[in-house]
């Protein structure tokens, strides 16, 4: 999903914040952040952040196609030199967060904001905090594809003609990683293997990004198109699409339920302003923050019942598994979407 207008119901979001809640003025402070939650929802909010706080805030955000990917080995390259540039890492998924966690390159802090937060969400050694989730769905387009028509598993995309009516974005990238990671995580590495397999020999169509699977449904060139919820949610905003003409299916991925993705917020080791980043993961992780994401046109549904009841949002059926097991598969399922799927 890519940068967009949002909604005057999420700017009002913005205003219930700023009177609900004192945040310190830091006016002389700046923070830099690499970000890859969609464009126009972080601007928003870091906007918001700097008209309360008085922090500069230095933003770079990833593209669709690298979504994360790019942002983290920025990371990484970085540390390794010694020059760190980036303070606040706000991912649109965990897994590379948990990652970068692993290898150091990120610092513990337990933001009191994130008290309420279900310990689920929240790494035991305080280096990241997740919240505000996306379900993994399929797109389909009702008037081409009838519901009985529909698979009802995701395994099941690799069977028959599935497979070739099918986009996927590029697995090496995004939310789409961590999604078959997730695969190799709960089926186990040769079940996975052999799914990626069906899905090549199928005759599946790899794609840039997840908003590009939505644009194959749309036009057609595909019946089906793994995607994000707000990645359908964006399109129907376009003002030509609807639930008629565009739709979406929570597929059981095994458990019962589909693979539901946090966004994540970390503070990067050494970074070069540690006070400004703190105040800046105190804003991104609260309450208030995660009622204006779930109130924003992207819809993410929020980790905190409370505010779950508050909006009336439900909890998608889903496959639940560890975000570390997923994080533990990522270099299994990288080295068999290059063996099997890219070539």
């Amino acid at each position: 999903m890519g940068s967009r207008t949002l909604s005057n119901r999420f700017i009002a979001a913005l205003v219930v914040v700023a009177i609900g809640v004192a945040w310190p003025v830091l006016a002389s402070a700046q923070v830099v952040v690499y970000c890859s939650v969609d464009e126009g929802i972080g601007r928003q909010v870091l906007d918001a952040f700097k008209a309360r706080t008085g922090v500069e805030v230095s933003v770079i955000y990833d593209s669709e196609a690298g979504k994360t990917t790019g942002l983290v080995q920025r990371i990484i390259r970085e540390a390794q030199a010694g020059r760190p540039r980036a303070d606040v890492f706000w991912s649109g998924e965990l897994f590379n967060t948990i990652l970068l966690a692993r290898i150091g390159l990120l610092e513990p802090y337990e933001s009191p904001q994130a008290a309420d937060i279900p310990p689920r969400f929240k790494d035991r050694e305080h280096r990241w905090t997740a919240l505000a989730v996306r379900a993994r769905v399929l797109a389909f387009d009702p008037s081409r594809t009838a519901e009985s028509q529909l698979p009802t598993r995701w395994e099941a995309l690799a069977d028959g003609d599935f497979a070739k009516r099918s986009a996927i974005a590029n697995p090496l990238f995004g939310t789409t990683r961590g999604h078959v990671a997730a695969m190799f995580a709960f089926w186990g590495k040769d079940r996975a293997k052999a799914f990626l397999t069906r899905l090549r020999d199928g005759g599946v169509q790899v794609v840039d990004g997840n908003s590009a699977t939505v644009r194959a449904v749309i036009a057609g060139r595909a019946a089906f198109g793994w995607t994000d919820t707000d990645d359908v949610f964006a399109a129907r905003r376009s003002g030509a699409l609807s639930a008629e003409s565009l739709d979406l299916r929570y597929l059981d991925m095994g458990g019962g339920g589909t693979l539901l993705i946090p966004c994540s917020v970390a503070i990067i080791h050494d970074g070069p302003n540690a006070a400004a980043a703190r105040s800046l993961v105190d804003f991104l992780v609260s309450a208030e923050v995660e009622r204006m994401l779930a109130q924003s046109e992207a819809r993410f549904v929020p980790v905190r019942e409370a505010l779950r009841t508050e909006l009336n949002v439900p909890w998608p059926a889903e496959s639940v598994i560890d975000f570390n097991a997923v994080a533990d598969a990522m270099n299994d399922a990288d080295a068999a979407i290059r063996e099997i799927l890219i070539r």
